[in-house]
């Protein structure tokens, strides 16, 4: 019989010990991104995010490409190949710094690489995978349009054959993350009027008739690079096409990939939010005593412990399904509704503990809490996976 006496210490930042579930190489991916992002972002990204820029995203990018993590899950040209929960947790450390690093990092893998990996030809894969696993190139990945969003059956993005073969595109897509950086884009456009003839191309940014305006203004994501595409006329060669997929199963794999990174990374602002609001309330006093030893901040943290460590548990499980292949895309819908949802309360809840420092960017919550308004957003709002999730649960459909 155990006694209290023998038992592990209770860490408050691991209150359910879930540490204990991973293995010594899961363990070892998790340490060396959260040591990058300590040594490489941490200090800088309050700043990034004030500024609204990114000064050396390319290098940071070759950074990340050197530690393995860009398309990490994939296998061959130049891909880690390492496990889906290894996945996970490279995004957790790279959210728990700031959600556009996540981003770059998610679209980077799971869009861009994963598209030209799954749906792309020999050639296609042979040309960009290696050089976008080092870094050495940046993707994005062109759904969302001014009008389509959570409907992308509707885009308007055209893309016709001429009587050589080639192909010419024209259209505009909206909120594209590292738009004005990339140097090859995946671009999904109708065919015909036929939503099953959407097909997906691999784009050189470098072509006449593309370009990337970037979109500023923003409150949140704001230490990421966002952009628009703009095709006007832009004429591709008939091998531009990715051969292996038509319709909208081909971006919807893909939007699969990266929310399934967004389970997890959302738990890394909810760390960082809660790290922040424990450490404030051990050093604040009021009323001659520090305010975690209160009733009403005790119960907030307790609460903020408890679905912290849910949603990790949750991804941890999400993550061995996807290991072993039996994943299916409502689980993936039930942790992105859950995990998003739960991240934003945290750290709203930390603001309340910092009080009015809550809103300082010499703290990390407000930027977190600005943050996860655009990914409770992206990658399917709450409300397409509640319906998700809904007609998973009773047969029917009330998309429409």
């Amino acid at each position: 019989m155990s006694t209290t006496s023998s038992l592990p210490a209770f860490d408050p930042r691991d209150p359910a010990g879930i540490d204990d579930l991973l293995s010594a190489d899961e363990l070892a991916v998790r340490d060396s991104v959260r040591h990058l992002c300590a040594e490489r972002v941490d200090p800088y990204v309050a700043g990034w995010f004030e500024r609204g820029e990114v000064p050396d995203l390319r290098g940071l990018a070759k950074e990340l490409g050197a530690l393995g993590v860009l398309g990490m899950h994939l296998d061959g040209y130049g891909c880690a190949g390492m496990s889906a929960t290894e996945y996970g947790l490279a995004c957790l450390e790279l959210e728990a710094s700031d959600s556009g690093l996540r981003s770059l990092v998610s679209v980077q893998g799971s869009l861009a690489m994963y598209a030209i990996w799954r749906w792309g030809s020999t050639e296609q894969k042979e040309t960009w995978l290696p050089r976008m696993a080092a870094g050495e190139a940046i993707g994005c990945f062109g759904l969302t349009e001014p009008d389509y969003g959570s409907d992308p059956a509707g885009m308007r993005t055209r893309a016709r054959r001429d009587a050589g073969g080639d192909w010419h595109l024209d259209g505009r897509k909206m909120w594209i993350t590292n738009a004005p950086v990339a140097e090859v884009a995946i671009v999904w456009a109708q065919t015909s009027d036929d939503p099953a003839d959407i097909r997906g191309f691999v784009v050189p940014t470098s072509t006449p008739g593309f370009s990337t305006p970037e979109i500023r203004h923003k409150l949140s994501l704001r230490a990421s690079v966002t952009g628009e595409l703009v095709l006007d006329g832009v004429r591709l060669p008939a091998d531009a096409v990715l051969p292996e997929v038509t319709g909208l199963r081909g971006p919807l794999s893909c939007l699969n990939e990266a929310r399934y990174g967004i389970v997890w990374g959302a738990m890394g602002a909810a760390r960082s939010s809660y790290e922040a609001a424990l450490s404030y309330a051990a050093e604040r006093e009021q009323f001659g005593r520090p305010i975690g030893g209160f009733q009403l901040t005790q119960q907030k943290l307790a609460d903020m412990a408890l679905e912290y460590a849910k949603g990790v548990m949750l991804a941890l499980h999400l993550g061995r399904r996807k290991d072993a292949g039996v994943l299916r895309p409502e689980q993936v819908s039930m942790g992105k509704l859950n995990n998003v949802r739960e991240a934003l309360e945290i750290c709203r809840t930390a603001r309340t503990i910092l009080g009015a420092n809550g809103i300082s960017l010499e703290y990390p919550v407000i930027r977190h809490m600005n943050n996860l308004e655009s990914v409770l957003t992206y990658e399917g709002t709450t409300e397409m996976h509640t319906l998700v999730l809904g007609q998973a649960l009773t047969g029917q459909s009330a998309f429409r």
